[in-house]
């Protein structure tokens, strides 16, 4: 299908620019006003960017088909603007061999409405005692994560990172030492959590385990990627490594960078592995993104069911989603507020992840893959669960007023989500 968009602002070498823009056959074929043999698209001011790209979502099948499908999860990225995922793997079966990973990339052929790179587990069924097949896997593996539990065997992570390294893929790593949690815990160990008389998480379970691996990154030269990270000390460690010259590059939550502890209720919907932690910790994010130590935003999209997030903070599975809510709280609650530049939002949804990890496109240039978002900065509007695609309901910014939302979502040239709202096309 031939789209010609007109009418909206694109996004160019860091700045946009108004002018239209041309598709076909899956590729943008020029910023041109010719609308012959085109369906034509009014985006009425609306701004095009790359579509976004998210390297830490669950979409639970194959196994917990309940909590997410690759059909919903993937409708529910391209609601929120993703082109692009990459899905988790601790899945039944985890997918720590190449039969194993086979299973997921079968479903994603068949029902994702956009791209998914699955990762493969870094070890057997994740339970961190031996490694997976790491080299089987890794042609069809955008890189290796046991992501919902750290590795806590040195040792261990030592033989992955040299072994991914020898296969050319990173090492994506959930950064948690068991060791200092203490049994139970329900929130971030912070004022809030000792007012309210909950078992609080200490910031140093994570941290620690992130300081180990950057000192086995020196020693291997593993490319390394730190998930969702929350405490002041890992942006202060990631940023020093950067500094080094190490292969570290990180990622944090939209709701690391807008909520503090003492935004909790004692609700499901704010529980969460690692948890949202103190003021301090928020502000050292938000200068970690402005300064480029964070690369990414990541939602870390983990659905469940209804009844699994209806006991409260101490007894809710871990995990919110967040496809559907991300650029709508981020736009509305650090680039309106004047605190993040709406392109430095773009650079870690849209460009960086795509360097980090080698992903198509990125860039709305002539030659390039059609993958784009278009979205509207005056769309004021009510968060409502209810009208999620996902399967999964529980987020914190449940009921909050947000100003903007994702007009469209165009990957490999077809239009996979539409909500134009003043839209006028000649077909």
């Amino acid at each position: 299908m031939s789209l010609l968009l007109t009418g909206g602002a694109v996004f160019l070498n860091g700045t946009f620019q108004n002018q239209d823009l041309a598709i076909d056959q899956g590729r943008i074929v020029s910023v041109s006003s010719s609308r012959e043999m085109a369906s034509v698209i009014e985006l009425h001011n609306c701004l095009i960017v790359p579509g976004f790209v998210d390297v830490h979502v669950h979409l639970r099948e194959p196994g917990f088909s309940y909590k997410e499908t690759i059909f919903s999860g993937t409708s529910a990225a391209a609601a929120g603007g993703y082109t692009a995922v990459c899905a988790m793997p601790n899945l039944n079966p985890v997918p720590d061999t190449a039969d194993a990973l086979g299973l997921q990339l079968d479903l994603i052929r068949k029902n994702a409405k956009i791209r998914v790179y699955p990762y493969g587990a870094i070890t057997q069924g994740e339970h961190g005692a031996a490694l997976a097949d790491l080299a089987a896997m890794a042609p069809d593996a955008i890189g290796f994560s046991d992501d919902g539990r750290g590795v806590q065997s040195q040792e261990m992570m030592r033989r992955a990172m040299e072994l991914a390294k020898k296969l050319d893929k990173p090492i994506v790593a959930h950064s948690e030492d068991e060791s200092l949690l203490t049994k139970g815990w329900a929130v971030h160990a912070g004022d809030f959590a000792r007012r309210n008389g909950f078992i609080g998480n200490d910031p140093a379970s994570e941290w620690k385990q992130l300081e180990r691996d950057i000192q086995l990154v020196r020693e291997t030269g593993c490319q390394y990627h730190v998930c969702h990270i929350s405490t002041k000390e890992s942006v202060a460690l990631v940023r020093s490594a950067k500094a080094e010259g190490l292969p570290v590059t990180c990622e944090t939550g939209p709701h690391y960078l807008i909520l503090t502890d003492e935004d909790l209720q004692d609700d499901g919907r704010f529980k969460m592995n690692p948890p949202i932690r103190s003021a301090a910790d928020r502000d050292a994010l938000i200068q970690g993104l402005l300064d480029g130590t964070i690369d990414c935003i990541a939602t870390d999209h983990a659905p469940h069911s209804a009844e699994e997030k209806s006991r409260g903070l101490t007894g809710s599975l871990n995990g919110i989603v967040g496809l559907e809510t991300a650029f709508p709280v981020l736009y509305t609650n650090l680039v309106e507020t004047g605190i993040v530049p709406l392109e430095a939002i773009l650079n870690a949804l849209c460009v960086n992840p795509r360097r980090i990890f080698g992903l198509l496109g990125g860039s709305l240039e002539e030659g390039q893959i059609a993958d784009l978002t278009v979205l509207d900065l005056n769309r004021p509007h009510i968060i409502d669960p209810a009208a999620f695609r996902s399967l999964g309901h529980a987020t914190p910014f449940e009921s909050w007023g947000v100003s903007a939302a994702v007009a469209m979502t165009v990957c490999g040239g077809e239009i996979v989500y539409h909500d134009l709202k003043h839209q006028e096309e000649t077909l």
